[in-house]
């Protein structure tokens, strides 16, 4: 007796429209192989999310986290030098600014960090500012009052000031020079610095 089991497989294989012969592809009907059922949520959730995770966010998420670990509280802030061609015994080699823009009514911290290869034991610092184009502060201090005198090799120039809240928002430029014997320049700088619009509210 001929096994109809057999028989049945004898001959080519039908074909399924739309199927092309020699696709190795088969349908679930034509190979009574049922595909997997989908992974439940749960099981999802278990897998590696950067595999579950939009590129774009990937990038969104590291550039904010440049943004918060690597912009400090103080701005290192443009400086030049009040005459490019000269060459000044005081090398200049950085300002910065805190908070960057200046709060008016909180403390703000101005640092200049310098060199020189002289022996500084006297001076005059001199700090003059301009609103825009209008001059609107100056002042004078004993150098010797704000560095250790005698000085020489690297210094730090460091003051912190209030501003009072009714000081006008907007930007400021501050010059200053450090003065030696007989009035001689020993560096002369400029920068920039803004006062922001917002004033803290007063605690009562």
């Amino acid at each position: 007796m001929q096994n109809n089991h057999l028989s049945a497989h004898q001959g080519p294989l039908p074909v399924e429209p739309g199927h092309r012969y020699g696709d190795t592809r088969q349908s679930a009907s034509a190979t009574g192989l049922v595909a997997p059922p989908a992974l439940p949520p749960a099981a999802m959730a278990l897998a590696p999310k950067h595999l579950n995770r939009p590129r774009p966010l990937l990038f969104a998420a590291a550039a904010m986290l440049f943004v918060f670990v690597f912009l400090p509280g103080s701005a290192a802030t443009t400086f030049e030098y009040c005459n490019k061609r000269r060459g000044y015994p005081v090398k200049v080699s950085g300002v910065e600014v805190a908070p960057d823009p200046v709060v008016r009514g909180q403390p703000a911290t101005f640092k200049i960090s310098a060199y020189t290869d002289r022996n500084i034991t006297k001076g005059k610092l001199v700090v003059d500012v301009a609103y825009f184009i209008f001059h609107v502060h100056s002042e004078t201090h004993n150098l010797c009052d704000q560095i250790s005198c005698p000085a020489t090799g690297e210094f730090v120039l460091a003051g912190q000031h209030t501003l009072p809240s009714f000081t006008p928002p907007g930007s400021y430029t501050i010059t200053m020079k450090l003065l030696g014997d007989s009035n001689k320049e020993l560096t002369c700088i400029s920068f920039g610095f803004s006062i922001g619009f917002i004033t803290p509210n007063p605690i009562i």
